[in-house]
């Protein structure tokens, strides 16, 4: 069972002053800087609170007081809201689910008014919002512990307004710490300015942080640094029109170089309720059924994905949501007789989907599981243990792989062996060993796939490799028909939501929308 980093979670939104400035309040209940920020566990309080920002939905689980508004609790979990913005409008995920708003995630038609959009694109600038405040009073410390936390905060946000502009682009409003608490209508500072910003922050703090693996696990370290670099880095072309690729093999090099990680022999294992104890996670976001519960992050994973004839004790849940399935082009990059990493259900369920909303259209995928190693339950049938690898070791193989074929540093060799690597795991022996002339741009995005799937990956990699609109790539119900058609190259970017367009004359609304 993985734990919560350190706390239950509480309401720790603070502002500068609670009625007249310069006041303690006289309820000794009400929290406020004047009393959060006194010593080190005080920080350490509030920082667990930045990293369940990742994961809970409000101040009590699994709902009843949400950090945001305009969307139902259980649907605005990061990690849960980050699923439908990365692999839902993918070949890797349909949702059988009617929700206003949802089911044009299959299809790639949303607009700026999306409950879904807007869900995705607050939970960021929560998360923002709550990481300002932090670094803002923890500057003011000169506790070395403090200190310490202040660089993961900064990491935390960084690792944010990454997924600001992968997602929504360079239009984004822009605040940090420096910009005072109150209401003010923020600036965006572009695309160039914001890649520069983010990649910024991570050099700063990459030697403020502990060594990889030495911070208590679900905390970031050098290597969750290094990671989001690289990461950084690989789509940099897609950002800002300018490649990083030698930088992606420095930092993947960094990594891996370390000697701190390894693949664990078993890839069911990274997806399980004990998965805490597995090998090659370098960032998780943690949860416990017991102590984080959520209708969102993997027990949203594990419980939308089982319906149909689907035994729902078999993933150590109590029911399942019938939700989210594959399509059958996603099905056609496997080996299904021989690569392990091939988790589908199919008894009962067809492989093509003639109607989206009927569960038992499409496979339905095995490979996240509130069961352990052991073959227990998880501690809750109803929220599961089971963590999210936001970061592991096999994509930062796979992206000194697609560096060191796009750029111009690197060893092929050390690159083939890296993917092999992967592959023998997947296949139990070398059996699926590819060689040099087998280690093409194409086979690296299906490997990408094969390994990552239903990690928050996809969108991402087709988008880098111009598979993601158009008719590069067609997968059912693409454009919203059965055999899939092209989709126009807007859709590569969320729109800024219009609550936020209409309410801030400073902000461009991204173009097509």
């Amino acid at each position: 069972m993985a734990l919560l980093l350190v706390i239950p979670v509480f309401g720790l939104i603070f502002s500068s002053c609670t009625g007249d400035l310069n006041t303690n309040p006289i309820d000794k209940k009400v929290v406020t800087t004047a009393n959060a920020y006194q010593t080190p566990a005080d920080y350490k309080a509030v920082l667990a609170k930045l990293y369940a920002g990742f994961a809970t939905t409000g101040q009590q689980g699994p709902a009843g007081e949400p950090d945001i508004q305009g969307i139902d609790e259980g649907f605005s979990s990061y990690i849960r809201q980050y699923f439908v913005c990365q692999e839902l409008p993918t070949d890797e995920a349909v949702v059988a689910w009617n929700d206003p708003g949802l089911p044009q995630f299959n299809f790639q038609s949303w607009g700026a008014s999306n409950d879904f959009v807007m869900g995705m694109y607050d939970r960021i600038y929560y998360e923002i919002a709550m990481t300002n405040e932090f670094i803002r009073n923890a500057a003011k410390s000169s506790n070395s512990q403090v200190q310490g936390y202040l660089a993961e905060a900064r990491f935390l946000r960084a690792l944010s307004y990454w997924h600001a502009i992968d997602m929504f682009g360079g239009n984004v409003p822009f605040v940090n710490e420096k910009d005072g608490v109150g209401a003010y209508l923020p600036k965006p500072i572009g695309k160039d300015s914001l890649f520069n910003y983010v990649e910024g922050e991570l050099l700063a703090i990459q030697d403020q942080l502990p060594a990889p693996k030495q911070n208590e696990y679900g905390r970031a370290d050098q290597g969750a640094v290094w990671t989001l670099l690289a990461k950084l880095y690989l789509n940099a072309g897609v950002y800002t029109g300018k490649t990083r690729y030698n930088d992606v093999v420095t930092y993947t090099k960094k990594v891996i170089d370390s000697g701190a990680y390894s693949l664990d022999p078993s890839y069911q294992h990274l997806f399980q309720a004990d998965n805490n104890t597995a090998k090659g996670v370098i960032f998780s976001i943690n949860f416990d059924g017991t102590h984080t519960q959520t209708y969102g992050g993997t027990n949203y994973i594990i419980h939308a994905a089982v319906g149909g004839s689907m035994d729902p004790s078999a993933f150590g849940i109590d029911g399942g949501w019938g939700g989210n399935r594959v399509t059958p082009e996603f099905v056609g990059h496997f080996d299904m007789q021989n690569d392990a990493r091939a988790m589908f259900y199919t008894d009962g369920q067809t492989e093509d989907i003639k109607d989206i909303h009927d569960f038992k259209n499409g496979y339905a995928v095995t490979k996240w599981t509130n069961m352990t190693s052991t073959g227990a339950k998880g501690s809750n049938p109803s929220y599961a243990d089971t963590d999210f690898p936001m970061f592991r070791l096999a994509d930062v193989y796979l992206m000194y792989a697609e560096a060191t074929l796009r750029g111009n540093s690197g060893n092929i060799q050390t690159a083939v062996n890296l993917v092999n690597k992967i592959r023998e795991r997947a296949y139990g022996d070398n059996s699926g060993d590819i060689t040099q002339n087998q280690l093409t741009l194409q086979f690296i995005l299906n490997e990408r796939a094969r390994e990552l799937y239903w990690e928050g990956y996809r969108r991402t990699d087709l988008i880098r490799f111009g598979e993601y609109t158009g008719s590069n790539y067609l997968w059912s119900w693409k454009g919203n028909v059965q055999q899939g058609r092209a989709t126009d190259s807007h859709y590569n970017l969320y729109p800024i939501p219009t609550s936020d367009i209409t309410s801030n004359p400073n902000l461009t609304q991204n173009p097509g929308y």
